[in-house]
């Protein structure tokens, strides 16, 4: 069978390996199916990934991400701290910070069971000790202090267009009820007593509520640092609060 154009060469010779017949795999594909969850894996930050329906499907924005935090945690003198992701999914995030920073102690949080599963085997894929917990962010009583919380959240608020592909993806690991700002409220008010003195909050955002986030974090942290950052494509992506 022949390459469809909208296939990549590099995805289609992983599933040429996978797959017999491939007629069925490219109509999945055609009808929106992320071609990420039948190859059943990605690559992220150079490490590699198993993606399932249960987890949504790692971005290279979150590549960014990433790559942001690590330069903060090392500008901070940060690199032996204690990190707590909020929603890890996958555990991309945290692996990846893991495996750059090895002296991270990380714990990653996550109230989806299935997902957790999936993020528990990435940690044994890429050979890292991360403590990966079952936690509803909104039930959840920190009792751990911290000095890095890093975010990927649910932003978009149902009824919202997306992308088509986003419809096979976990609805809790991309929408929210009414308010898209809820989740980033939240951490906000748990840094304030679970953050040490010394800490950062690192975020990825909704390119639409830069300036209202930002302009929040103010309110909760008026004498921290607050940069807002743009992604490759120019648009407000992330958002890291600084406390010295």
């Amino acid at each position: 069978m022949k390459r469809p154009k909208n296939i990549t060469k590099q995805d289609w010779i992983l599933l040429e390996n996978k797959y017999i017949n491939l007629e069925p795999i490219v109509e999945k594909i055609n009808s929106g199916y992320p071609v990420q969850y039948l190859i059943g894996n990605v690559d992220f930050y150079g490490y590699k990934i198993l993606v399932n329906p249960k987890v949504l499907i790692p971005r290279f924005e979150t590549e960014t991400l990433v790559e942001k935090t690590i330069k903060h945690i090392k500008d901070l003198k940060l690199n032996k701290s204690s990190l707590l992701e909020i929603g890890t999914g996958s555990g991309c995030i945290s692996i990846a910070l893991k495996k750059e920073i090895k002296s991270l102690e990380i714990t990653a949080m996550d109230k989806s069971r299935k997902a957790l599963k999936v993020a528990k085997k990435n940690g044994k894929l890429n050979k890292v000790n991360i403590n990966f917990i079952k936690k509803d962010l909104f039930k959840y009583n920190l009792i751990n202090k911290y000095d890095v919380i890093v975010s990927n959240p649910p932003y978009i608020t149902k009824g919202d267009k997306v992308s088509i592909n986003t419809k096979y993806e976990p609805e809790m690991a991309i929408y929210v009820n009414n308010d898209p700002l809820e989740f980033y409220k939240k951490i906000f008010e748990i840094g304030l007593t679970s953050l040490n003195p010394k800490s950062l909050i690192a975020l990825e955002i909704d390119e639409n509520e830069g300036l209202n986030l930002k302009k929040l974090a103010k309110e909760y942290y008026p004498k921290a640092k607050i940069l807002l950052n743009k992604d490759l494509a120019g648009k407000d992506r992330y958002l890291f609060i600084i406390n010295e």
